[in-house]
């Protein structure tokens, strides 16, 4: 796989306000144009989006149609978590709406949206998404995860051909759990998104808001780790993941085209080998609190 075949462009961002170092809110049409116009010029043709983000499918959709590429594009989404996945007719013209708003003539990847819908799978669930894909609607079938027990769960469960985790330099659980290895045997394609922690991980320590203050010295540690390599935060985090996971695609997510410019050239760019093990080393073990988003105060 060619090193920019990699990446992903997640469209969250341009369906609402996202990320906690968002400064711009939601770009309108004319900006998320330029944003999936600078994508694909920079090699990136697969975009990931979801009926829970707000208008991003319609809003992604009219670029694709600007551009003419609603015909090349490759789309993953994600019926909404509140559907009824078990009724097969709600399920179906769920995917037909997605599919008029985003304007494809096939959804690449049909995502369930969380892990625990992975219970429904053998209620019927797998036999209403196959019947999707032999009608053509949608070509392959996967679910966002964010445990390594559902990871590895959802890798073992045929049917399912990609599985979405998060990961980054402090959320190494999913690797330790051997994960990443798992599905490279079980030929499962793997998308890694929170790649930045919702921009945590860019973040100068002085800019964190006193409600995160607990991820200060974290913080602090890639600074270090930074300097010592002589690394940009985004080229440590982005570096990481290219080098440590060669068989994962990247979902990344932006405000402004020129982020797509600056992600792309920071991907292509060559890494030390040491890099791995040097944030293997800084970063054995990071509390939940910082990792999980969830868990953040509001």
């Amino acid at each position: 796989m060619h090193s920019i075949e990699r990446l992903v462009l997640g469209t969250a961002q341009l369906g609402l306000p996202y990320g906690i170092t968002n400064r711009t809110g939601q770009p309108n049409q004319l900006v998320a144009t330029a944003i999936i116009r600078e994508a694909w010029e920079n090699g990136i043709q697969e975009f990931d989006t979801a009926q829970g983000y707000g208008e991003s499918e319609r809003i992604l959709g009219k670029s694709l149609l600007q551009l003419k590429l609603s015909d090349q594009a490759r789309v993953i989404t994600k019926p909404h978590p509140l559907l009824d996945h078990l009724n097969a007719t709600t399920l179906e013209n769920a995917v037909v709406e997605s599919l008029k708003d985003i304007g494809v003539p096939q959804i690449y990847g049909l995502m369930l949206h969380r892990e625990e819908m992975l219970t429904s799978w053998h209620k019927g669930l797998a036999e209403i998404l196959s019947r999707l894909v032999a009608k053509g609607i949608v070509q392959k079938v996967g679910v966002s995860v964010y445990s390594p027990e559902k990871a590895i769960e959802a890798i073992n469960t045929d049917g399912i051909d990609m599985v979405q985790v998060s990961t980054n330099i402090l959320d190494r659980r999913l690797e330790k759990a051997g994960v990443f290895v798992l599905a490279r045997d079980k030929k499962k394609q793997i998308y890694v998104r929170s790649v930045f922690l919702q921009g945590l991980i860019l973040m100068n320590t002085g800019d964190v808001p006193d409600r995160l203050s607990f991820a200060g010295h974290a913080l602090e540690k890639i600074e270090s780790l930074a300097n010592m390599l002589r690394m940009t935060r985004q080229e440590l985090a982005l570096g990481y993941i290219k080098m440590a996971l060669p068989y994962a695609k990247v979902v990344i997510g932006v405000d402004l085209p020129e982020h797509v410019k600056d992600n792309c050239r920071v991907w292509q760019r060559s890494y030390p080998v040491s890099l791995v093990s040097c944030v293997r080393e800084f970063f054995p073990e990071v509390d939940e609190k910082i990792l999980n988003p969830s868990l953040w105060p509001l």
